[in-house]
């Protein structure tokens, strides 16, 4: 359910209704905009619709939500969320541009590529201190020794980082190296890390988990949201099909879905939902045309000594020639990617 106040609210009266509704026994998350106030609540909402709560000082009308994600909603939150990144703004007509290595393997391999992505184009460093793989023979990362390194090249090359975290007991050490968190598709539906990194203020990329439903993405996000960390960016990884020429399907419809129906940004993710760089410039720029905030590329210097994800990888200089498309392409649709100059070393 959302409480829309009526203009130019005072704090007393914002602070009345909220505590009303704690007295309700229910959670009030409050969003002051530009022109207006609301304060989304969660709870049973057969419940509330016994409460008079239009009659709350304050009060301008209540709309209930039939939605089973509050927060996430266009009803709680009409205008397209921005948010920064360390001075990288997505959303709202600003792109995010992420680019790196699936895995930190080394400095010297680190430093490369984040040196060629930056030259390119890219406002966000990625690489994998913790690596989910299908086989526990396979390189798992190199824990915190990789997290320092790659906090090292945020620093070196002045763009904010990213990286995944697979365990609840990992949140407190990622976090004091990345200046985003990731949570990859196989753990899109841990509900106990989601709620972990939604107690903590750093942003968070969710994926789409390889058999998930837009609904299902979508309610992921409730959880970290609901617990206070308003900075969740989504994204389209692919999903599982029948078909087997690529690694998984890419849904491009589920750009304009979820942006229809959430203010949250959403990018797009080609390496994951291909698996083929042959066709990951064509699903970057379809992402784009769809309406993404944002495209997510896995960039190595020597796919075939690669330590996860080589063959899915673009060569520096494949990944400069798609970037003046996609910025090209952005320019054309009123977009910008913001430049990470401006961010402290």
């Amino acid at each position: 359910m959302i409480i829309v106040l009526k203009p130019n609210p005072t704090p007393a009266q914002i602070r009345h209704v909220v505590e009303r509704i704690e007295e309700l026994g229910f959670v009030p998350h409050l969003s002051q905009g530009v022109s207006r106030t609301i304060i989304g609540v969660i709870g049973d909402e057969e419940k509330l619709q016994m409460e008079p709560l239009q009659a709350i000082d304050g009060v301008e009308t209540v709309v209930p939500i039939l939605k089973p994600f509050k927060l996430a909603s266009r009803e709680f939150h009409a205008e397209d969320s921005i948010f920064d990144i360390k001075g990288v703004k997505v959303g709202g007509g600003h792109l995010m541009m992420i680019a790196g290595p699936c895995a930190i393997e080394s400095e010297s391999r680190l430093f490369e590529i984040a040196e060629s992505v930056k030259e390119a184009g890219a406002n966000v460093l990625r690489g994998g201190a913790f690596k989910p793989r299908t086989s526990p023979y396979s390189f798992q990362g190199m824990g915190e020794d990789g997290l320092k390194i790659l906090q090292a090249a945020g620093e070196e090359f002045a763009m904010p980082v990213v990286t995944e975290v697979m365990d609840p007991r990992q949140v407190d050490l990622v976090v004091r190296y990345t200046d985003m968190i990731q949570i990859g598709a196989r753990n899109m539906q841990n509900f106990d890390l989601l709620k972990e990194v939604g107690r903590t203020r750093t942003p968070v990329l969710l994926k789409r988990g390889m058999s998930a439903t837009v609904k299902d993405l979508l309610m992921s996000a409730e959880y970290v949201l609901a617990q206070g960390n308003r900075e969740v960016i989504l994204c389209e990884r692919g999903v599982r099909s029948f078909e087997d020429s690529t690694r998984n399907m890419m849904d491009i419809s589920s750009v304009p879905n979820v942006k229809g129906q959430s203010h949250l940004p959403m990018i797009v993710d080609p390496s994951h939902a291909t698996g083929r760089p042959d066709l990951i410039p064509a699903m970057a720029r379809a992402g784009l045309a769809a309406g993404a905030d944002g495209v997510h590329i896995e960039v190595h210097s020597c796919p075939e000594k690669a330590l996860s994800d080589g063959p899915q990888a673009l060569l520096p200089a494949q990944y400069l020639h798609l970037m003046h498309e996609l910025r090209g392409l952005a320019d054309l649709m009123g977009r910008s990617i913001d430049s990470c100059e401006g961010v402290p070393a």
